[in-house]
């Protein structure tokens, strides 16, 4: 017998095949899984970002009904307000901001603060603000206001949703409807670019006379603010008295949820989950993108 034909097999025997996991296992990790991915969700959507979406007129003509948008949940601090259905697991602020004058801000409406509304700050704590035949006076001198062309936009389906559901009228009034060039509906309202003292401005719509047209001298309080909607006439904001559905009057700072960040998709509601075409040609596509 040769030296060849003499072998030594020393290798390791090979490992047994692991066994495959049971179906019990499978569904553990599945839902291991998912209870992860929802904490992720929760805590990036309670202490970051989130998404919000505009139901009504009230910040015409900055933000129009469909427009969704994302909200800035770090920029004033966290409170109670933060977390999903307000679980009062955060006591009090923390890390709490003031916001600047012209920020457009989400919070829980007074006086129960079940809603979340959008509106835009003009107050702070310590200013005294009125109005006198609608324009803004504050801490005794009037806001800078300048005639712009007036606002135009189609009426929508969305519009129509939002009036049918308040009883009200797409365009308010008819007054302010009419046919335009391409034979569709369309409201129009007169516009106006105000100017805070900082040098700040934005797009306001004052296309009637109201009540609110003319209001008390008020102070704001400390950790209060006086926001106001853009659109004057379509607005329940701090010159209403914090009412259900009807005013919020001065806001707590705590209330306050976020500021409005970018607008992260816009439909004017034509879209129809049977007609998958619909689903863009009902986006708004122009408006996706516009920060604040």
């Amino acid at each position: 017998m040769t030296d060849a034909s003499i072998t030594a097999d020393n290798s390791p025997a090979p490992a047994p095949a692991p066994a495959p996991a049971s179906a019990k296992e499978e569904a553990v990790d599945t839902v291991r899984f998912l209870a992860l991915l929802a904490i992720a969700v929760l805590v990036f959507r309670s202490f970051f970002l989130s998404p919000f979406n505009i139901p009504s007129e009230s910040m015409q003509p900055r933000l129009l009904i469909g427009d969704y948008l994302l909200v800035n949940k770090m920029a004033y601090g966290y409170s109670k307000y933060s977390l999903p259905f307000s679980i009062p697991l955060i006591p009090g602020r923390i890390f709490p901001r003031t916001p600047e004058r012209g920020d457009v801000v989400v919070f829980k409406a007074p006086p129960v603060a079940d809603n979340d509304y959008i509106k835009r700050v003009i107050g702070l704590p310590g200013d005294s603000v009125q109005v006198q035949d609608g324009i803004v006076w504050l801490n005794g001198k009037p806001l800078q206001r300048e005639a712009m062309p007036d606002f135009v936009i189609p009426v929508t389906p969305n519009m129509v949703e939002a009036a049918r559901a308040t009883g009200t009228l797409p365009c308010y009034v008819p007054e302010f409807e009419e046919v335009g060039a391409d034979g569709q509906r369309q409201c129009r309202y007169k516009q106006f670019r105000e100017t805070l003292p900082s040098g700040k401005s934005y797009a306001i719509l004052d296309i009637t006379t109201i009540a609110e047209d003319n209001t008390p001298l008020v102070v704001v309080p400390e950790g209060h603010l006086f926001l106001m909607g853009d659109n004057r006439d379509r607005s329940a904001d701090s010159r209403f008295p914090a009412m259900e559905n009807q005013g919020i009057g001065l806001v707590p700072e705590a209330n306050l949820v976020g500021h409005a960040l970018v607008g992260m998709f816009s439909t004017d509601g034509s879209a129809s989950w049977i007609n998958p075409i619909s689903w863009f040609t009902a986006a708004r596509w122009e408006r996706i993108g516009d920060g604040f």
